[in-house]
């Protein structure tokens, strides 16, 4: 079971490296971290579980974050009405909005142990293709909260931290042509 101790804090250099690329299939050792990650998404959002083992909720895992440096994200979240879930194995954004989009409230990362303030212009709408967990090719059309969340943990593979994308001389000027979300 993955726990806070597993997770990588800012400052360790595997965060700011390119992650390298699955060879697919997967191995089966793969698809047990991949699954493993998404559990303790699942764990962290459940306040008995979180409790008794110190987790700090998340939304949102990539394999850097544990020490692996993988193209791997798994993500766990309600979006509107929907559950999104998915394990991704080498995700990719293959078009994207021009329009951007931002919360409101700043965004955070278990591997950041502090707040920091300030808005991340992200695109409103992406398409994203990425293999599942099953091994079946995926290609997820997602906008709002749900595109923030996946473009967050992709950063991650990238080497990017999402404080990355701030704008240093004035963290909360509103993004050009960006949407606000609560």
């Amino acid at each position: 079971m993955i726990t806070m101790d597993d997770i990588v804090r800012e400052g360790n250099p595997i965060l700011t490296q390119v992650a390298t690329k699955v060879e697919l299939p997967p191995t089966s050792e793969e698809i047990d971290t991949l699954k493993e990650m998404l559990m303790y998404l699942k764990n962290s959002q459940d306040p008995e579980i979180a409790e008794q083992y110190e987790l700090r909720p998340g939304v949102g895992l990539a394999a850097p974050q544990i020490g692996i440096s993988k193209r791997m994200i798994a993500v766990h979240f309600d979006d509107l009405d929907e559950k999104i879930s998915h394990g991704l194995f080498n995700p990719r954004i293959v078009s994207h909005s021009v329009e951007k989009a931002y919360l409101t409230s700043g965004e955070g990362c278990l591997s950041v142990d502090r707040e920091v303030p300030g808005y991340v212009p992200r695109y409103a709408r992406i398409t994203v293709k990425g293999t599942n967990i099953e091994g079946e090719e995926l290609k997820l059309r997602l906008k709002g909260y749900a595109s923030i969340v996946i473009q967050h943990e992709i950063d991650h593979l990238n080497g990017i931290m999402f404080y990355d994308h701030i704008n240093p001389d004035n963290p909360f000027e509103k993004p050009e042509n960006a949407i606000a979300l609560d």
